[in-house]
């Protein structure tokens, strides 16, 4: 069984924290996360530390238990250090470039793809077209704009050309029986 939700949080130096009953604002030195959490949990703040707590002993309660700790751990690691995720280009012609601060994708299309950051969201393009890598506060947002740009050209099986996660292993298929 999982202990996570009992785990205290470490507030580092600059975070500031405000509980107003049932919302949780979080501020630092990237910026600003507020989010709405259930009532049933009790979130406390002593000397430097956060701390959640359940009513019951229920499946439910335990369930949200750890999931609150968890979202308040991700929104003070996001507002003191951030989030990153990087993204890899492979393929012949395939690239990625900034134009202001768009990311603009060829990948193949008869159109270049473009995507626009939000206001707490980076994007930067490094060895020579061939790396993304989005970076922001909110731990959701980063993933969710990731996962869209991998979802415009996925990697494919047979060459492994498309848009992939750095570490990501694609499963590779042979091509015809002919062919060696």
């Amino acid at each position: 069984m999982s202990r996570i939700g009992n785990l205290p949080i470490e507030l580092p130096k600059g975070v500031k924290v405000e509980i107003n009953g049932r919302n949780v604002q979080v501020k630092g030195a990237k910026g600003t996360l507020s989010q709405a959490f259930h009532p049933d949990m009790t979130i406390e703040q002593k000397d430097g530390v956060l701390s959640v707590s359940r009513p019951t002993e229920s499946k439910q309660h335990k369930a949200l238990h750890g999931l609150t700790r968890a979202l308040l751990s991700n929104m003070v690691h996001g507002v003191s250090e951030g989030f990153m995720r990087e993204l890899d280009v492979e393929g012949v012609g395939y690239r990625a470039e900034m134009k202001g601060n768009e990311l603009v994708l060829n990948v193949g299309y008869s159109h270049p793809v473009i995507f626009t950051p939000s206001a707490d969201l980076s994007f930067d393009v490094q060895d020579r077209g061939k790396k993304i890598i989005v970076s922001g506060i909110d731990k959701q947002v980063v993933g969710e704009v990731s996962a869209n740009i991998r979802k415009t050209r996925p990697p494919e099986p047979y060459k492994g050309k498309g848009i992939r996660y750095s570490g990501e292993h694609v499963r590779r298929k042979a091509g015809k029986a002919g062919k060696v």
